[in-house]
């Protein structure tokens, strides 16, 4: 039965492993990642403009006068606001890179790509259509899907064309950027031209662009299902079993789903920004990238900080106690590889149900606690993944934020301890044998 459990388990690992491998997929998880510094950034001036306090603005405002915080909108508008540029430029560039060619051409040559597909008119209040405009409400987070797709075909399309030689070939004596510039020539106007087709094609015959179009039929559907109570599940249960089984979980799903998150959290600031209250349940996604990065993973997957505080609690094992002291600081910075393969809990039995619940759990509390309106959904405020529990809940979502993980981390402590007693008794006799 091990033997076959085992094979399982190796078979799976080698298709997860497979898929999370191929060009594309590590284009779109490392090109997003390009993202982060921006939103990172850009969630300093937000908190600041925002700080979790009653009557921050207002206190503010007293002091530096009702303009106080213009520049601070600014700055986000000018970093949530293009996301999908950035997506776009990251993926196209990550996949060039991997494939030793003309990284930087061929990026902007997809960013070109994506402004084709992307209207350039916005409508003023009046009913007065502007042109020649990159409207912000396209290149957001609104346009991200559109970003991927584009940065994952037309980089395919750049290399298809460079490694066929089909390409202006320039003598070895002219210099490196001029022969790169005209190498990218005929791929770059093969591209524009099946960008134009595109977008010609949906402006005829559905009046929108593409971008507007993915939007509709594509994006929408999986905001809505990311946003929800069982596509958070889906996330958060495929984080932990891969994990469980030695992949590492949240790399291989938020590759696919981090942009969808993220979306979500722009689609609430959008209508934060517009002056209308944001409901969970009517019109705010409920699942962002903050539930799942800050809430249901603190301590890295599996909530696996809970385990290491009920060890030192009550464990008993040499072995157990040391490598949960070592496990300790790096867990309070949301790192716990040396837990998850120093105990370890890969492949761990004892381990596995705790592992799998306890964040399913804690989703769950996230949930209702921003349903019930204890908790205000999420909008483009992010923090570094790396800040410590309690401090991320405090600003992300004020005093209410930091109670929600405090209930969460002593959930995960109670649900840990009778599993950590069972594997603390099995290293005990292990030790005591050895004596």
């Amino acid at each position: 039965m091990k033997e076959k459990f085992s094979k399982l388990g190796n078979i799976l690992i080698e298709k997860v492993m497979k898929f999370a491998n191929t060009k594309s997929i590590i284009a779109l998880r490392d090109g997003f990642m390009l993202t982060m510094p921006i939103t990172l950034a850009g969630s300093i001036f937000m908190l600041i403009g925002n700080f979790p306090v009653p009557n921050w603005q207002e206190t503010v405002s007293k002091y530096l006068g009702e303009n106080w915080n213009i520049g601070l909108s600014q700055v986000t508008g000018s970093t949530f606001d293009i996301l999908a540029i950035v997506a776009v430029l990251g993926i196209s560039y990550v996949y060039l890179k991997n494939e030793d060619l003309d990284a930087i051409s061929g990026a902007l040559i997809s960013l070109i790509a994506f402004l084709i597909i992307t209207s350039s008119t916005v409508s003023t209040e009046s009913g007065e259509v502007i042109k020649g405009v990159i409207p912000k409400a396209w290149v957001n987070g609104n346009g991200v899907i559109a970003a991927i797709i584009v940065g994952l075909i037309a980089p395919k399309i750049f290399a298809f064309f460079i490694r066929k030689k089909i390409i202006f070939k320039m003598p070895d004596s002219v210099p490196t950027g001029v022969s790169n510039a005209f190498a990218a020539l005929i791929p770059g106007v093969v591209i524009f031209f099946l960008a134009m087709i595109v977008y010609q094609t949906c402006m005829i015959f559905g009046g929108i662009s593409f971008t507007e179009v993915i939007f509709k039929v594509l994006q929408t559907p999986l905001q809505s299902l990311t946003g929800s109570l069982p596509g958070g599940i889906i996330i958060i249960t495929l984080m932990s079993l891969l994990f469980w089984v030695g992949v590492h979980g949240p790399n291989v799903v938020n590759g696919i789903v981090s942009a969808l998150l993220m979306a979500n959290a722009t689609s609430n600031q959008t209508i934060i920004d517009s002056g209308q209250a944001l409901i969970a349940g009517e019109n705010a996604s409920i699942i962002t990238k903050q539930v799942t990065e800050n809430f249901a993973k603190f301590g890295g997957t599996g909530i696996t900080l809970g385990l290491i505080i009920a060890v030192l609690l009550a464990g008993k094992s040499k072995q157990f106690k040391t490598i949960s002291k070592m496990s300790l600081v790096p867990g309070m910075f949301n790192i716990n590889e040396p837990i998850i393969f120093g105990l370890p809990i890969v492949f761990n039995p004892i381990m596995f149900i705790p592992f799998i619940l306890i964040p399913l759990f804690a989703l769950l509390i996230t949930y209702f606690s921003i349903l019930l309106g204890f908790l205000q959904p999420f909008g483009n405020l992010f923090i570094p993944w790396a800040t410590p529990p309690i401090i991320s809940g405090f600003l992300l979502g004020g005093w209410q934020g930091a109670v929600v993980q405090l209930v969460i981390l002593l959930m995960s402590i109670a649900m840990y301890y009778p599993f950590m007693k069972l594997q603390d008794n099995m290293f005990l006799k292990q030790e005591n044998s050895e004596i």
